[in-house]
């Protein structure tokens, strides 16, 4: 509706769902008087950030496609969903789980992003990242509860950065970025619960028997690039596995007793 000035909203201060998308706000001040808030939603609009008073029961907000330059400012008790995809943000300093303990799903598909680092909320279960420039991959360590990472269309080469504490990790999305080798997959060996893995548009997705190579290194997924893995497919791998260790050992003794 083309709505510059929302002051009129700060007498009805029982408001619980709030659409002001497709605007052109640059301010959400008066929204502060509205403490009964529970879902905001003002998309595309002129917002360069996302700072707001504190509401004590918002639970979803969704700032998609405005120019918010940075997450400052966040701080809502009870959010547990927080979507800011399409914006301008270069780093997510300033989200805390300190402030926000309770946020489980947060969207930043489409920003500037390099970088993971500054994501420390402990109670993530879905993380979407897609469509920035991340070249690497850091606190991971503090995601024990996340279930879903999508990173589709970044920059990354190598698959350094995931860590064992991520227990809970089963959905992994890494299509359309620039992994070269299909041995990057063994350090996705610390995620015990993955079981979806999604690595099309990659550079080794052009290896001879590429698939085949990411199970023998992986033997728990369930499905790859969106395919089920069948059980023939499973029980061939598994003969690899055991071909590679025989091999492994095989060598170990031979170079053993080169030493003595």
């Amino acid at each position: 509706r083309g709505l510059t000035d929302i002051s009129l909203l700060e007498r009805y201060i029982h408001l619980r769902y709030v659409d002001l998308s497709k605007n052109k706000l640059r301010d959400l001040s008066p929204l502060s008087s509205l403490t009964q808030l529970l879902w905001l939603k003002v998309d595309r609009n002129l917002l360069t950030s996302a700072s707001m008073q504190k509401l004590p029961y918002l639970q979803v907000i969704s700032f998609d496609r405005n120019r918010i330059i940075d997450t400052e400012g966040i701080t809502h008790p009870l959010l547990a969903n927080l979507s800011l995809k399409g914006n301008k943000i270069q780093t997510v300093q300033g989200l805390s789980h300190d402030q926000l303990f309770s946020l489980e799903v947060l969207e930043l598909r489409g920003n500037k992003l390099k970088t993971t680092a500054g994501l420390g909320l402990s109670k993530l279960k879905k993380l979407y990242l897609a469509q920035n420039t991340i070249e690497s991959l850091e606190g991971l360590e503090e995601f024990g509860q996340l279930e879903t990472l999508h990173l589709r269309d970044n920059k990354l080469e190598t698959l350094d950065g995931f860590s064992v504490s991520m227990m809970c990790l089963q959905y992994l999305n890494l299509r359309g970025n620039g992994i070269h080798s299909s041995q990057e997959v063994e350090k996705l060996q610390v995620l015990p619960m993955l079981q979806a893995l999604v690595l099309m548009d990659n550079p080794c997705a052009e290896e001879p028997d590429y698939r085949m190579e990411v199970l023998v290194r992986l033997p728990q997924l369930q499905r790859l690039d969106k395919e089920l893995i069948v059980e023939e497919e499973r029980e061939e791998a598994a003969k690899i596995r055991q071909t590679r260790k025989v091999q492994e050992k095989v060598r170990t003794t031979r170079w053993g007793k080169k030493e003595v």
